[in-house]
This record gives structure tokens, sequence and C-alpha cells, in this order.
């Protein structure tokens, strides 16, 4: 069965040529217009992802992924938005959007990019299913991270980029290596986004006198076991 993913856009010409590539590239879609439509249309269908654009009327891209997250759905949302403005991109990334692409974008690009967000979505069954680096352990099985007895809420792409660092742990990985096993980028990026999702993982994972995920200047991050 393919996999559904809604596509949210007030502008119909983009979901029309959303829709139809979705549907070549395997999927399945279902359209709204808005973020209040989407939020309807949630209550009665489960997608696998969403692409949702950040200018909207009613409810905007912004607001409807904060309301997702609230009511702890997390949904992987792949945001849209019109101009490469940083500040939109960070702001998306914060409250909790999984990727982005700028418009006019590239069908190709596109589909790369959702299909590396369910791969990262979906559990890796190669993958041991507990995973420990100092107080940090991850249960893949329950899709579970805890700092010690405290479970700490994690993105879908948050998970990814720390069982990636734990499964390797003590190695240093570059940015093109987790660009490509994260986001499934795998051409040359000047993306900041690996540098975003390492301050988000800090930010929740660097308390009590750990701070493990280590910065390698010039070559890339890794993350340590406590001395």
């Amino acid at each position: 069965m393919s996999e559904l993913i809604m596509v949210v856009d007030d502008e119909p010409g983009v979901r029309a040529l959303l829709t139809d590539t979705l549907r070549i590239a395997g999927f399945e879609t279902i359209e709204a217009s808005d973020g209040m439509n989407a939020l309807t249309l949630l209550r009665t269908n489960k997608p696998a992802l969403m692409v949702i654009d950040i200018n909207m009327p009613l409810l905007d891209g912004f607001g409807l992924v904060e309301r997702l997250r609230s009511n702890n759905d997390l949904t992987p949302v792949l945001m849209l938005t019109a101009r490469e403005d940083k500040a939109d991109i960070a702001r998306g990334l914060k409250i909790g959007a999984d990727d982005y692409v700028v418009k006019p974008f590239g069908i190709e690009e596109l589909i790369l990019r959702i299909k590396a967000i369910l791969r990262r979505s979906t559990r890796n069954l190669e993958t041991p299913s507990i995973l420990t680096c100092g107080p940090i352990s991850i249960d893949d099985e329950q899709h579970i991270v805890k700092f010690n007895e405290e479970e700490i809420d994690l993105s879908p792409t948050e998970y990814r980029l720390l069982q990636i660092l734990i499964e390797k742990k003590g190695r240093v990985l570059s940015k093109t290596l987790l660009l490509d096993d994260v986001w499934g980028i795998n051409f040359e990026s000047e993306s900041t986004v690996v540098d975003t999702y390492i301050s988000y993982l800090r930010k929740k994972l660097h308390r009590d006198g750990f701070e493990g995920i280590k910065t390698i200047r010039g070559v890339g991050f890794q993350i340590q076991e406590p001395k």
C-alpha cells in the first residue's frame, strides 16, 4: 500500500503540481487549501508526511506545525518557503518541521527530500534496539530517548541524527555524511541544517554535566562517552 502525503498550500496550481508529482512517484495524496482545512482533514486521515507551505491565509504553515506539535502529533513535515529567508527556515525547524524546500523547487530534489524524511521516520531494522552513550539511551523498538530515566521528546529528524551519532560514537562524522544519512542530500550543499539540528540536540541533552556532542572544527561532529 502506498504512503499517503498531505499537501497543504493555498495556491491551486502549486497543489496540482505537487499532487501530480507525488502520484507519479508512487504516493497517494490528499490536498488542503490552508492550515484550518488541514486540521479538519487530519481528523479522518493519517498521512505519513505533510508538505506545508508557510504563507497561507487563516492559519499559516508555522501556526499549523505549532498546533500539530502542541497536540503531540509527530507527523513528519516538509515546509515550503517562497524565499530563502534564514529566519523563516530557522523558525520552521525550531518549531518541529523536519526539512524545507525553497520555491521554486526542483521536482527531483523534492522527491529525494520526502523519501529521506520517510526513511528516517521509519525504524531501521538493522539498528540494535537499544543504543547508549553515557546517560543517553535510545530504545528503537519503542522509539523512546531517555536521559538517565527521563524521557526526552525529539522530532523524527533529531531522533535520526542522534541515532547515527550514537551508532558511530567516538567517530568523527562529516557534515557530508550526515546530510546524506539523515537528510538524503548526496550532492554539494551549503545547507546549515546539520549545525542547526546539532544545536537542538545540545539544548535537550547537554545537562547535568554531560557535554558529549562535540564539534571537530573543519571536519564534522562526534558524540563521546563521558570520561
